[in-house]
Parts: C-alpha cells; sequence; structure tokens
C-alpha cells in the first residue's frame, strides 16, 4: 500500500477505523475482530483509530490485545471529550455531554493508555468541541500531554475553520478528523483549504457513506434493530430510495475496473486530496483487503467528476448530534 504523511510519521494511506468492533452496529465476535487487526497489519494498514468513548472504553481495551506484541508497528490515535460513563453522559436536557475542561483531558489520558496497556498514544484528538470551555484551555492541557510525553500529536475532530485557528495558535494541530465522502462534502468550502494551508492531515471518518456506498444497503430491512444508523435521517426509508443513484453511479464505474464500489468511493477520496488518509472501519478481513485495495485504483478525471456531481439528500445527522457540532 502507498504510504501518506501525519507529522513526521508515515503510514499506510488507508487507516483502520475501530469504533464499529464493538460500538454502535451491533454484536460482533472478539476474535474476529483481532484478526482483523492482525491481517490490517500484514498487509501495512497500520494507523488505527478508536475512542475513549467507543462502548465506555471497551474498544481500547480490545485494542489493547492486538497492540501487546505490536505497539512499536502501529500509529495509534484516540480521542477525549465524549463524555462515556453512563450516569454523566447527557445533562438534564438529555444531551450528549462534552468536557473539554483541562481537569477532564489530564484523567482521561490516564485512563486511556492503562485500557490501551500502552504508555503513550501517536494522536490524541480532541472528539468534540466543548462550548462551555475556551478551546485554548483545551489544546493548553493537551499540549502538557505532549511535554510528558504521553502524546505525541495532537488532533481535533468536527471542528469548525475558527476553532482550528484558535487551537492551532496554542499548539499545532497535526491532524483533524471529520466526515467527508461522496455523500458528505461540506469541508470542501472552508476546512480543507485550511488544513491545506496549516499543513494538517485530514482524517475522513464514515468515508464509505456508513456503509452506504458499499451498495450493501438497499433498504431499512438491511440494518438489524441494534444498528444505530437507524436513528440517521439517510437512513430512512423515503431517503436511501432517493439517493439510489449514488450508488448507481458508483457501481457502473467500479463494474469498469472490476471492483467493488467501496474501491471507487475510497479511491476517489485518495485522488481528491494527496493530504488526507480515510480511516474505513469494518470487522471482516475481506472487507479490511478490498477497502486497502482501493490504494491500487487510478480513476480517471471524467470518472472524478460523474462522481462530485452526484447530488445526495438528507441531512446527514439526527438533531442531537447535530447539537455537538462546533460551528
Amino acid at each position: 500500500m502507498q504510504k501518506r504523511k501525519i507529522g513526521n510519521d508515515f503510514m499506510g494511506e488507508i487507516g483502520l477505523g475501530c469504533m464499529g468492533m464493538t460500538h454502535a452496529y451491533g454484536p460482533s465476535d472478539e476474535n474476529e475482530n483481532l484478526n482483523v487487526l492482525a491481517k490490517a497489519l500484514e498487509i501495512g494498514c497500520n494507523f488505527w483509530d478508536t475512542a475513549d468513548f467507543y462502548s465506555a472504553g471497551k474498544n481500547e481495551e480490545l485494542l489493547a490485545k492486538a497492540l501487546k506484541n505490536n505497539r512499536k508497528h502501529v500509529f495509534l490515535a484516540t480521542k477525549v471529550g465524549n463524555v462515556y460513563d453512563q450516569v454523566l453522559s447527557t445533562d438534564s436536557s438529555g444531551q450528549k455531554r462534552l468536557d473539554g475542561s483541562p481537569e477532564y483531558i489530564k484523567n482521561s489520558i490516564e485512563r486511556s493508555l492503562k485500557r490501551l496497556k500502552t504508555d503513550y498514544v501517536d494522536l490524541y484528538y480532541l472528539h468534540r468541541v466543548d462550548p462551555l470551555v475556551p478551546i485554548e484551555e483545551t489544546i493548553y492541557a493537551m499540549a502538557e500531554l505532549v511535554k510528558e510525553g504521553k502524546v505525541r500529536y495532537l488532533g481535533l475532530s468536527e471542528a469548525s475553520a475558527k476553532t482550528i485557528k484558535r487551537a492551532n495558535s496554542i499548539h499545532p494541530i497535526t491532524a483533524l478528523q471529520s466526515e467527508y465522502s461522496i455523500w458528505y462534502r461540506e469541508l470542501e468550502k472552508e476546512i480543507i483549504p485550511l488544513c491545506n494551508e496549516l499543513a494538517i492531515t485530514l482524517v475522513p471518518f464514515a468515508p464509505l457513506g456508513r456503509g452506504y456506498l458499499t451498495g450493501t444497503i438497499q433498504q431499512t430491512n438491511d440494518l438489524s434493530a441494534e444498528d444505530w444508523r437507524n436513528n440517521f435521517p439517510r437512513f430512512k426509508e423515503e431517503t436511501l430510495i432517493k439517493n439510489r443513484n449514488i450508488v448507481d453511479v458508483i457501481t457502473t464505474i467500479a463494474k469498469e475496473h472490476k471492483c467493488k464500489p467501496a474501491v471507487v468511493a475510497l479511491a476517489w477520496l485518495l485522488t481528491k486530496n494527496k493530504n488526507l488518509i480515510p480511516i474505513p472501519g469494518t470487522r471482516h478481513i475481506d472487507y479490511l483487503v478490498e477497502n486497502t485495495s482501493a490504494s491500487k485504483l487510478r480513476l480517471s478525471v471524467t470518472e472524478m467528476n460523474k462522481l462530485s456531481e452526484i447530488k445526495v439528500y438528507g441531512e446527514r445527522f439526527p438533531s442531537n448530534m447535530e447539537q455537538t457540532i462546533d460551528k
């Protein structure tokens, strides 16, 4: 696999989002997840992404088992700021609680390091921006972790351009993780040009549209009852039907290249911008191999334009999640 850069480190240009191995998509098999992680290292997919919020720390504990004899071979990213304690995770209005306070940051890194069974993480993201804490205070606290050797690089997730600039003035922001794919392209207006200007690597999450761009989700019945996508506007029956043209275009191009739609969707991202590393998630080895094969696919200008011109219907987040996004 081709390599790309975050900070001063080079890694496979397609990373691995590990959230779904324990969180949001229903039950999974731990042994199969560990086999996926082992295979990922074997094929050069060594940028792994987790968060303390995913399954209240259980996602980090899973990765610790795979990191035991492989820590030096993995570029490890985790996140802080989404409060995961079941009692404290919502405020009086029922909204998910955010915490970017220095005290919470300091305590959270210790918990993450303990769960991951490591003494440092390569990349530490602020998972969501806390509107009640000035970003400068949060970044100062995170920068202290860099000085202490517990964190190598700092990142933000779903942050506005204004916040990115303020944060970067306190300590270099190495990576920005935000949703970006064929079916969500808001970052192209302001965020991507800013990342390019400040040498911040973009890390697109949900690069396959939470699975929709793979063509495997045709109707709501394709999702299990426990699947959190049932709450997303774009996974309602009427919106799935409206957006079917997206998959049709991707599938047509995939057939021409004798590959799967997911490969085309990821190749579109890799071609769009050299300053990004997408992190598609999976808990199946076949899908891992399929996703990483996008590193070999080259799309023509005509194909890129066809994909870029697709119209998308529906909001990307339910309202309660949208309220946590920094504007």
